[in-house]
């Protein structure tokens, strides 16, 4: 008898989850124009709506990924994806600057925690061995969703208006969230399609079930240095990222002559790059330790970046913009893995600690983006030397963070929780 695959189909709604909600924040930089136009925006105002997403994602992350680790990953994901895929559609009905800053905010609180649970979900389905191999599959799909976007809103735009475009996309994660609620367990253990043998291979992983956490003992673990560190490059990290999914449609078309089919269509290489990068992580992660990668990555993101503003043809250019998306998308599957090294059984909140900052830089860069861009009458260049500055700050903290430090930290106790759950399963 082989181990049945259960935890398979899980990696597959996590990879599924993971794209629509790259399609669903993505698809608003491809219709920035058309919304500009109807809703009379300018540059500052576009760049505080590009912002609201990532505030409030940012402010809601970290409550989310606590409840995520009290209450279960079944409860708070499938509240998480209704609550976006509402947001997504009434996007559609916004009718001035206020209605789609309020409707964009509440989008991004709806989506906040989706990926700390997704990789708590992972810890608790998968042995260590997989873990990084999934994480690295799932970013990478998750990129490829987000650079397959632009085109196709551009496609729904032509064809039934940027309003309905945003309803489509919110009937698919409608659709994801009646599968997951009907399929899903928190507990390997209490789904019917586990065997025993793939019981046995996810035994070392129920320890992340483990709540035996004493309400104080997450707080604490925030402040350390691990978590803050973490924190840091992924802030710096995300403060670049985030002109791929704002302003860069906006940059090809204004600053590089590019129309819109052809601003969709370079826009999408750094996301394709990115994806192509995560899973290169994933073939390599057993021969490289994560925080060489980490750092080599970074540093070659922040020089090519700096190529990209020497190089005058647009091809050429994005090529190099790709290949840095590429050089630093090599390290989120160590990010995120890192947050199940550091948090152990607090995965989720040390995950929505990272992600929150995360998010906090996407606001702070589409909204800096704008005002920048405002006030030196479209120079784009202090955007991004900003960007190039940002990735230094993230090879250098991979310098200092050492997350197997962290892990072997808690070894004792997760030896404890193992064998207290061993205990708990024996008695009747």
């Amino acid at each position: 008898m082989k181990p049945s695959r259960a935890r398979h189909g899980v990696v597959g709604l996590a990879i599924s989850l993971a794209v629509l909600s790259y399609m669903q924040r993505v698809a608003i930089s491809q219709a920035a124009g058309p919304i500009s136009h109807d809703l009379h925006l300018n540059k500052a105002q576009m760049g505080f709506v590009f912002g609201a997403f990532g505030l409030s994602y940012a402010l809601f992350e970290l409550p989310a990924g606590l409840l995520g680790d009290r209450l279960g990953v079944r409860r708070v994901l499938s509240q998480i994806v209704l609550a976006w895929s509402i947001f997504t559609a009434l996007t559609g009905a916004a009718w001035n600057v206020t209605s789609l800053w309020v409707v964009r905010f509440l989008f991004g609180a709806g989506e906040a925690g989706c990926f700390p649970n997704l990789t708590r979900m992972l810890s608790v389905w998968l042995p260590a061995r997989e873990r990084v191999s999934a994480q690295s599959l799932m970013w990478a799909c998750a990129r490829w969703g987000g650079a397959a976007t632009p085109p196709l809103v551009l496609a729904g735009v032509a064809l039934v208006g940027w309003r309905w475009t945003f309803v489509v996309l919110a009937a698919l994660g409608i659709a994801w969230f009646a599968i997951f609620l009907l399929w899903f367990k928190d507990d390997p253990l209490q789904h019917p399609s586990v065997n025993e043998l793939e019981r046995k291979m996810l035994a070392g992983s129920r320890t992340f079930i483990c709540h035996d956490a004493g309400s104080s003992k997450w707080l604490s673990l925030l402040f350390t240095r691990e978590v803050f560190v973490l924190s840091l490059q992924y802030f710096c990290f995300s403060f670049v990222w985030y002109f791929y999914i704002t302003w860069l449609p906006t940059y090809l078309r204004e600053t590089r002559g590019q129309s819109p089919a052809q601003a969709a269509t370079f826009a999408a290489l750094p996301l394709l790059f990115g994806g192509f990068g995560s899973i290169a992580t994933g073939l390599v992660a057993t021969r490289l330790p994560g925080r060489v990668i980490a750092f080599f990555g970074f540093l070659g993101s922040a020089m090519l970046l700096f190529a990209f503003t020497r190089i005058r043809a647009v091809l050429p250019a994005m090529v190099s913009m790709g290949l840095a998306s590429f050089c630093s998308d090599l390290t989120m599957p160590i990010s995120w893995n890192a947050c199940v090294e550091i948090g152990g059984p607090h995965t989720a909140t040390v995950a929505a600690a990272m992600n929150m900052m995360g998010n906090f830089a996407g606001f702070v860069a589409p909204v800096l983006g704008g005002l920048i861009l405002q006030r030196t009458g479209g120079d784009w260049n202090p955007l991004i030397y900003l960007m190039i500055g940002a990735a230094m700050i993230s090879a250098l903290s991979w310098i200092y963070l050492d997350p197997a430090e962290a892990r072997h930290k808690r070894g004792k106790n997760v030896d404890e929780s193992l064998a207290q759950i061993s205990a708990d399963d024996q008695e009747p």
